[in-house]
């Protein structure tokens, strides 16, 4: 195990390191001057050369590389051109409402889809059955926006269990934080239950077509066995293949539910930031939905490992 783990950490470096050289470039490939596009089109000529010194424009394109490298790895991702607070710190103050956010949506996600999937998957003529695949397809068409403003009109303007909008920090209690977050991560539940309970039903169908399954219900074995012994464990591979992209999806993809909440989390910090130019943000957010992406590829890649340690690859 160590040393599939420790390759699958040697693999995830040259993807980090063509991640950042593109995320890097990406100034340098915008048409005409960056510093003049970052600074506004109202702004003197004093202040567009504060912006090119201050992103380093005035360097050679390897020597800037080489120093943007050695500050990122060092933990300084400069400050920002807006606020003028270092990046690292805004992100610092904006990772908590998101991360919870992302936690708690996708365990919603993953108690109600699995459930359904399996059941969908044993009686596939049932009603529970015909009622999740229709709810799948719903979730899959409807915007998270409008399912977002449904659950504000009913249960926060209706009924007044919820508030409409807003966050409350860990610092405030946890209850308090969570009872902020229920209505946000509902709405973004909706897509990740219906994506899950339909890989759950479709990873379960095909487990219960092979044989070993049905020695085991010829040997009399009784159905909770059989689910969690046979069932579940080879059907495990896809699961976790789609709760864990969808993890990493949802720290980078919460812009419009952040939106509509007033969540001051990384996804309204990323959109703010693009419509200030505020390249050192920008810069920082990319790297850091990457840098996720990696290593939820590798907790993945060790659960494959986990649950079938077949996989050795």
């Amino acid at each position: 195990m160590t040393g599939y783990v420790l390759g699958r950490l040697f693999a995830a470096i040259p993807v980090l390191l063509a991640v950042a050289v593109f995320v890097f470039l990406l100034l340098s490939l915008v048409p005409g001057d960056p510093a003049v596009l970052i600074a506004g089109d109202f702004a003197s000529p004093p202040q567009v050369e504060a912006v090119r010194q201050a992103l380093g424009l005035n360097l050679p394109l390897l020597p800037r590389f080489l120093a943007w490298t050695g500050r990122i790895l060092s933990g300084d991702f400069g400050l920002s051109l807006f606020s003028r607070i270092p990046v690292s710190q805004l992100v610092a103050q904006r990772i908590e409402p998101t991360l919870l956010l992302s936690l708690m949506t996708i365990t919603i996600a993953v108690v109600v889809a699995v459930p359904l999937g399996l059941v969908a998957a044993y009686r596939p003529r049932g009603l529970v059955a015909r009622l999740t695949m229709a709810g799948a397809v719903l979730g899959f068409s409807l915007p998270v926006f409008v399912v977002a403003f449904a659950l504000v009109y009913t249960l926060a303007l209706g009924l007044h269990w919820f508030p409409v909008q807003g966050y409350k920090p860990l610092s405030q209690g946890v209850l308090a934080c969570l009872h902020s977050l229920v209505l946000p991560a509902i709405s973004l539940s909706f897509l990740y239950i219906a994506l899950i309970a339909r890989v759950t039903r479709a990873a379960v169908l095909e487990v219960l077509r092979e044989d070993y399954v049905r020695t085991a219900h010829a040997k009399g074995l009784a159905a909770r066995k059989i689910i969690v012994r046979h069932v579940l464990s080879n059907a495990a591979v896809p699961i976790i293949t789609v709760v864990g992209i969808g993890f990493a999806a949802l720290l980078g993809g919460v812009v419009v539910t952040e939106t509509v909440f007033s969540i001051p989390g990384l996804g309204r910090l990323t959109a703010d930031s693009i419509l200030r130019r505020d390249y050192p943000v920008v810069q920082a957010l990319i790297l850091l939905f990457a840098f996720v992406y990696v290593v939820v590829n590798l907790v993945v890649d060790i659960l494959y490992a986990v649950v079938d340690p077949r996989i050795r690859y």
